[in-house]
């Protein structure tokens, strides 16, 4: 095929205006009878790490439903079917990509894409349509706040996040002297409103506090200002990379801490790869969710609640399954498939209390949200009737030990004793050796090392490259035919 010069422009003009929105669909073949679920997810961009995440929690519990012949309502078997969109982390592409899950993909249930900032953007979209929605990574107060009907929220909400941990801090360091350095962005400003009232509640100081805008790469300023204030303590963050970043340059700038706890960041698995032992030792945050949470069938029967879904092992055996590249799954993926086990048990109630004109009717299902108070291996959701506000589920403090994440706040939920002062984050010395709870043996003293990044991230640079090859042949073969 002779290539005109024309129709290379129009070529380089079509993949230079930018990505064309296809939908994905999983599993890609269902037949019989069909919940679709629709979702987008940032498979590229600001939160491609934790959406990656969540698109593989939502997978794999639609795949161990489906694998059982799906969901029995009233005898008859429901398979699950997702479709999805790469919402590229931008709130710009939200309300375009919700409006076509509704009226093109015609969907009959939502889930929110991840960040309060996108939740927030996709919520006006499925009320205005009277379509149910299920908020899994939008924690923001906010988001439960506006009067939406048709808004669910499953995880818990920002505000408690770090609750625990000022406890834990009161507990266990009688001199903190705390810095908060946070995103200024709605779920980190949400955290930080919370934990402003836990801190003055339990009478801990504050010494410094700053607002760091989101797409900040530089903290030296912020780290300055607080070792100046004489802060040992730091809690802040907002999302993957400014709160990898902070860490790096607090311990790059040499802060000696005696506790760090900061937001999403270091419950990726390659938090530690990418930065490694001699900096994410020590390093604590708070987490929705562990794979070592006593959440099973016993711990339910215990509380007197219903067990729905995949038990813990079910869960890590099926995300292995549909996402074999990555390590593990850190709480953003939990939260998104126990955003699937929450609406079919949703669902189900429904069904019971109006019968099968219920199952898809998103008023109904909202409805039967109201009295539903079940265990999951996510652990207990109930929500608050009026607003949709998750007030069921607890919130845990994890901590990178050695190699490991483990749970160290509350108590009764505690593996191991907490880290306080770790030594590789106590500088003006020579490097010690310390063995941490945990049983690992750590080096400490010295700049942080930078290792290979894990397997699942995004190959954006890759992807690109072949873009930009692609464009260089055409505008090439563009050219001699023109000369000829």
């Amino acid at each position: 095929m002779r290539v005109t010069p024309l129709f290379a422009i129009l070529l380089v003009a079509l993949m230079m205006a930018g990505p064309v929105a296809f939908a994905d669909t999983y599993p890609e073949q269902v037949s019989g009878n069909v919940i679709k679920i629709g979702m987008t997810a940032s498979l590229s961009g600001k939160f491609s790490s934790e959406g990656t995440q969540a698109l593989c929690g939502v997978e794999a519990v639609i795949k161990w439903y489906n694998d059982q012949g799906g969901v029995d309502i009233g005898g008859t078997k429901y398979k699950l079917q997702l479709i999805y969109y790469n919402d590229e982390s931008s709130k710009d592409n939200i309300a375009s990509l919700y409006t076509k899950l509704i009226t093109q993909d015609k969907v009959d249930f939502l889930i929110a894409p991840y960040s309060s900032t996108l939740t927030l953007a996709a919520l006006p979209v499925a009320e205005q349509n009277n379509k149910l929605i299920l908020s899994h990574g939008g924690a923001s107060d906010s988001i439960v706040s506006k009067g939406y009907y048709y808004i669910v929220q499953v995880l818990t909400p920002a505000s408690r996040y770090l609750e625990p941990a000022a406890k834990l801090i009161k507990e266990k360091i009688p001199d903190a002297k705390v810095a908060l350095i946070f995103e200024n962005a709605a779920f980190a400003q949400a955290v930080k409103s919370g934990l402003v009232d836990a801190l003055n509640k339990e009478g801990i100081k504050v010494v410094y506090e700053a607002d760091y805008e989101p797409g900040t790469s530089d903290f030296s300023v912020y780290i300055q200002a607080a070792k100046q204030k004489g802060a040992n303590v730091l809690l802040g963050g907002g999302h993957y990379e400014d709160g990898k970043a902070l860490v790096k340059q607090a311990h790059d700038l040499e802060w000696s801490l005696k506790f760090i706890a900061i937001l999403v960041a270091p419950a990726q698995p390659q938090f530690y790869d990418e930065l490694g032992e001699s900096i994410a030792n020590g390093v604590a945050y708070p987490s929705q969710w562990s794979p070592h949470a006593n959440y099973n069938p016993d711990s339910a029967a215990k509380a007197g609640l219903p067990w729905a879904g995949p038990t813990i092992d079910e869960f890590l055996n099926y995300f292995k399954q549909v996402c074999p590249n990555l390590d593990e799954p850190a709480y953003q993926s939990a939260e998104a498939g126990a955003t699937v086990v929450y609406l079919v048990e949703a669902i189900k109630k429904a069904y019971e209390m109006y019968g099968e004109s219920a199952i898809t009717d998103s008023a109904k299902v909202r409805e039967a949200f109201n009295d539903l108070y079940i265990m999951t291996f996510f652990g207990p959701l109930k929500i608050d009737p009026n607003t949709g506000k998750q007030i069921g589920h607890p919130m845990l403090i994890m901590q990178w030990q050695g190699s490991s994440q483990v749970i160290i706040y509350p108590t009764e939920y505690a593996e191991a004793q907490p880290l306080i002062a770790p030594p590789n984050w106590q500088f003006g010395g020579a490097g010690t050796t310390a063995t941490t709870s945990a049983g690992q043996t750590t080096e400490t003293g010295g700049a942080g090392t930078t290792g290979t990044s894990g397997e699942g991230k995004t190959n954006t640079a890759l992807i690109w490259t072949v873009v930009i090859i692609i464009l260089i042949i055409i505008i090439a073969a563009a050219y001699y035919y023109a000369k000829k």
